[in-house]
């Protein structure tokens, strides 16, 4: 997977919040072999132990993506892109600008201005979005070169509810870089995504609420290879009716 310009052997980006403890973390991140983790520059800067929190994260040999999680709008998200370049010295910015209070959808009109804003900016931008289309192209337009539609409402662990708004995605994007960005629950929704062609994804909720955090991260990327695998090996398409595996046709009959 090539991310602007960077080559990743994994497909598993994965989020650093609400872990029982960093220990479960650092080896939550481990297991489940990703090499880009996501960490909002908003939450961890408001506690006592951020700094000790920055220092562990540098340790790693993973590339960080802020992002700006908790954003309402166009300014406070760009103001919070400008904090994390500063801190973290890296033009990657994960962007969400979220609209509704209760589903947590992106405000896609603040989303892609805003994306236009930190494009220009020299960020490059991986945008919170929704499986539409349109939005989509404007994001490109404005300079994304990645696209991060949600599956199901961020936390809820629902899988992928929009599933042929999706695969519309992949058409439609062909060379883009699509990573499903929230809902994902279980490995075999992340193995689903993998099936419909999405390049990766990002899950944060799935792993860290989990009962055993460190087995499900090893969970998760074995169902991201597993189901990239299925995808590349080109499976059956689904049939109306059964279809017997010996065929008929050709077969001696006993008299």
């Amino acid at each position: 997977m090539n991310l602007y310009g960077v080559e990743l052997s994994s497909r598993l980006l994965l989020g650093t919040a609400q872990y029982p403890s960093p220990q479960v973390l650092l080896e939550a991140i481990h297991h489940s072999r990703c090499e880009v983790i996501t960490v909002s520059l908003r939450r961890e800067s408001a506690g006592g132990s951020g700094a000790a929190f920055w220092d562990m994260l540098q340790d790693l040999s993973v590339r960080i993506l802020p992002n700006t999680a908790g954003c309402h709008t166009v300014r406070d998200a760009v103001t919070t892109a400008h904090m994390a370049r500063e801190v973290l010295g890296t033009p990657w910015i994960k962007l969400e600008v979220i609209g509704h209070g209760d589903t947590l959808q992106p405000d896609v009109f603040a989303l892609v201005e805003a994306a236009r804003i930190l494009s220009a900016e020299g960020f490059q931008v991986f945008p919170y979005t929704t499986e539409d289309l349109v939005v989509g192209e404007r994001l490109i337009e404005a300079g994304c070169e990645v696209l991060m539609p949600w599956g199901a409402p961020i936390g809820s662990g629902q899988g992928l509810l929009r599933r042929d708004g999706l695969k519309a995605m992949r058409a439609h994007f062909p060379k883009v870089p699509l990573i499903v960005d929230a809902g994902i629950g279980r490995p075999s929704d992340a193995a689903e995504a993998m099936e419909l062609g999405m390049d990766g994804v990002l899950m944060n909720t799935a792993v860290a609420k989990a009962g055993d955090p460190v087995a499900m991260a090893r969970a998760m990327d074995l169902a991201l290879r597993a189901g990239r695998a299925g995808f590349e090996a080109e499976p059956m398409e689904r049939r109306d009716m059964g279809v017997p595996s010996t065929p008929v046709l050709g077969l001696a009959e006993l008299l």
